[in-house]
């Protein structure tokens, strides 16, 4: 089975090597606030000094960071991910970045003879809590293949495709429907509440329709009732957004609805909403 590591123990990263451990998995762990690894260590895991501690006695390490810079300081920042990488070492990284970060990282551990995987995830808390998260590879095929017996305990299905960068990709372009639908979800909600329609009657409606979708099953219900415990913070929505909009821009392709969804977003943001769920980004349509 061998040694794993797992750098980045937030929302989900700590449900996902929760479910590492549980599944006997041999896991080192290490986060920038030492503290959030301590369920974990109490689980069974062993704490990294460093992040380039982890990778160097780990066969493959995980990350699960919030944004690109984040990703970057991880990697090529002191005493990280790059300062342990050597031949036998492998680094899959499952942060949603855009594909320039993927391809920088993955050249800079090419080069000192370790292998690389962008691995994003499709799939929030409660995915990642049951171990149904969907992994968008690409990389070095070898260690999509290694890391497989890992990534079938955190997920429910994996995606390889050939091209560096093509799994950040294909995040953001579901990252970028999926809040796409969340502001027009909103917008819906919060118009059947001006004009007297219970906005749990639309979600009975909706669920009878081709238009139903899990996301508006799983999120309706707590939206009803001004409920936005965070699984998928808006702000790292807000960010998934930008990075496709500036995706679309470098391909000339235009994204009229995306931009106003991120908008709203950006509202959202400025009005303190950002720690919150994305789904409350209906606090500021409803105003």
């Amino acid at each position: 089975m061998g040694k794993y590591g797992f750098l980045g123990i937030g929302i989900m990263g700590r449900a996902m090597a929760t479910n590492l451990l549980k599944a006997g998995f041999d896991v080192t762990v290490w986060n920038r606030s030492a503290e959030k690894c301590a369920p974990l260590v109490d689980l069974g895991a062993k704490n990294g000094k460093t992040a380039a501690d982890v990778v160097a006695h780990c066969d493959i390490t995980f990350a699960m960071v919030s944004d690109p810079g984040a990703a970057n300081t991880l990697c090529f920042g002191k005493n990280g991910v790059l300062e342990g990488i050597s031949a036998g070492k492998s680094y899959v990284d499952v942060s949603t970045v855009d594909a320039g970060t993927a391809i920088l990282i993955h050249d800079a551990i090419k080069k000192k003879g370790g292998r690389y995987l962008e691995a994003p995830v499709s799939g929030s808390k409660k995915p990642a809590e049951d171990g149904a998260l969907v992994f968008l590879c690409s990389g070095d095929e070898s260690l999509y293949k290694d890391a497989g017996e890992a990534l079938d305990v955190m997920g429910k299905k994996s995606f390889y495709f050939p091209q560096i960068g093509q799994g950040a990709q294909m995040k953001l372009v579901i990252n970028m429907i999926m809040g796409t639908m969340m502001t027009a979800f909103a917008e819906g909600l919060s118009l059947g509440d001006k004009i007297g329609l219970k906005k749990t009657a639309i979600l009975d409606v909706i669920a009878q329709g081709a238009i139903n979708s899990p996301m508006f099953q799983l999120k309706g219900p707590s939206m009803t009732v001004g409920d936005f415990t965070t699984a998928f913070p808006l702000k790292h929505m807000q960010k998934d957004m930008r990075l496709a909009l500036l995706l679309g821009d470098s391909y000339c392709q235009p994204l009229y609805t995306s931009s106003a969804a991120n908008n709203a977003y950006i509202t959202a943001r400025k009005n303190g909403c950002s720690d919150e769920d994305f789904s409350a980004v209906i606090k500021n349509i409803e105003k």
